[in-house]
């Protein structure tokens, strides 16, 4: 049986991986890391990308803390014990180019001890995903995008994708602005062992989730950072950001988790941008890119 001290180890190595290739992407950055700890037990590694030639800022973060939870996400979680264990990494990369897009991929194990005093097993599970916010719809870019995902997936389970990519369909959506946050891609959570999957099989795959992260981003992003781009577009990419910090503070369930147990609140927001605009009762051009864009931020939409 897999541990939750081999889980947080692995996580680890990966967030070292991708923090690594990413400096490479860019060539002129570099992560600054901070320790922390975490009152009331476990602490991480928050690493900070910055004012790079293509990431104008992100952060590449690590957790595994541990304690009590809060009576409110007991009920959240629909769980009785007060102890938990909780690791992962969490990714927000927000370029300066408005033809490259924003990514987000997160990676998770979640843990509890049986209920003191009764013979009930533990529950633990993964979750995860990635998916991609363009500032442009770009088709062969999502199609790309979708298609590595596709292929992880399929390499585990047969309708991993399937399940997953309606799963981000409707988890990232902007209820109060009918439109979804972006293009997109997997999400999946409270996967456990079956008939069909062990425990190794679902860390496995939750490890070739995390992998997938920079071949997939790094082609995405040499596709586009030396396009040029004009002011105009740049202004739309301030303006679709502010979408995207929107969903982040209202519906994210990692921001709400991490608030609720009194997580560190700069690794908590780093997902938000450097910049964003709210311009009042904005109007995309009719038959601009700009259009063309929010006509595709809908679920449903088969890009693999």
């Amino acid at each position: 049986m897999i541990t939750k001290e081999q889980i947080a180890a692995d996580y680890q190595q990966i967030q070292d991986e991708i923090c690594a290739a990413l400096e490479l992407a860019d060539g002129k950055a570099r992560f600054e890391e901070e320790k922390w700890d975490r009152e009331g037990g476990g602490g991480g590694r928050t690493r900070v990308i910055q004012n790079g030639d293509v990431f104008e800022k992100g952060g590449v973060n690590f957790s595994a803390v541990h304690g009590q939870l809060p009576d409110n996400m007991k009920r959240a979680l629909q769980v009785q014990s007060d102890d938990f264990f909780a690791t992962g990494v969490s990714i927000v990369i927000h370029p300066n180019h408005p033809l490259v897009p924003i990514i987000h991929m997160n990676i998770r194990y979640f843990e509890m001890p049986s209920t003191f005093g009764n013979d009930q097993p533990p529950v633990r599970w993964f979750g995860g995903g990635i998916d991609l916010t363009p500032h442009y719809v770009i088709d062969e870019d999502a199609q790309f995008f979708h298609a590595g995902l596709k292929g992880v997936c399929d390499s585990y389970y047969h309708d991993f994708y399937h399940r997953f990519k309606l799963w981000a369909d409707d988890y990232f959506y902007i209820k109060h602005r009918n439109e979804t946050r972006g293009i997109g891609g997997i999400f999946y959570d409270r996967l456990t062992a079956n008939d069909e999957l062990s425990w190794e099989n679902i860390f496995d795959f939750s490890k070739a989730v995390g992998r997938s992260f920079i071949p997939i981003y790094t082609e995405l992003v040499e596709r586009n950072r030396h396009k040029q781009f004009t002011d105009e577009q740049q202004q739309w990419q301030y303006q679709r950001r502010s979408r995207y910090t929107e969903f982040n503070l209202v519906y994210d369930a990692g921001t709400k988790f991490g608030l609720e147990t009194n997580g560190r609140i700069e690794s908590i927001l780093m997902s938000l941008p450097p910049t964003a605009k709210w311009l009042y009762n904005y109007q995309a051009a009719p038959g601009s890119e700009e259009e063309r864009t929010l006509s595709l931020l809908k679920k449903g939409i088969n890009w693999a």
